[in-house]
């Protein structure tokens, strides 16, 4: 059970990682799945959806890095911290009369999954 749930936790730093790379090469692309209007146009409007996707890559590799060097219960701790990212991308997709399948399907199943990996790990019940 320990290593299914480290592989979930390896998993979600790895997809992040990856939406982080579309927000870098396919910005406006992969903006449109997030449940929000794309922001006005303008000429700066691709580089500001870029800065998501650095902090994605950020979020996914800091992860990586913990269970790489510290220890599952810190992974655990990672992930329950990095659960309010979800929430509250979740909460401003609601806020913003975005697609309720959006707001819960895509951004409250992934704080789900997050918690849900993190509480055993913190637990050192995994």
């Amino acid at each position: 059970m320990h290593q299914f749930i480290l592989g979930m936790a390896m998993l979600l730093a790895f997809a992040i990682i990856v939406i982080g790379a579309l927000y870098l090469t396919r910005p406006r692309a992969i903006a449109r799945g997030f449940g929000l209007p794309l922001p006005e146009e303008g000429p700066n409007v691709e580089w500001w959806l870029r800065l998501k996707g650095v902090r994605d890559i950020a979020s996914g590799l800091i992860v990586l890095a913990v269970m790489a060097w510290v220890g599952s219960q810190a992974v655990g701790l990672v992930l329950l911290v990095a659960a309010v990212i979800p929430v509250g991308d979740m909460l401003i997709v609601l806020a913003g009369k975005g697609p309720v399948g959006s707001a819960v399907g895509i951004h409250g199943s992934t704080a789900l999954v997050m918690i849900l990996a993190a509480v055993p790990l913190i637990a050192g019940a995994a």
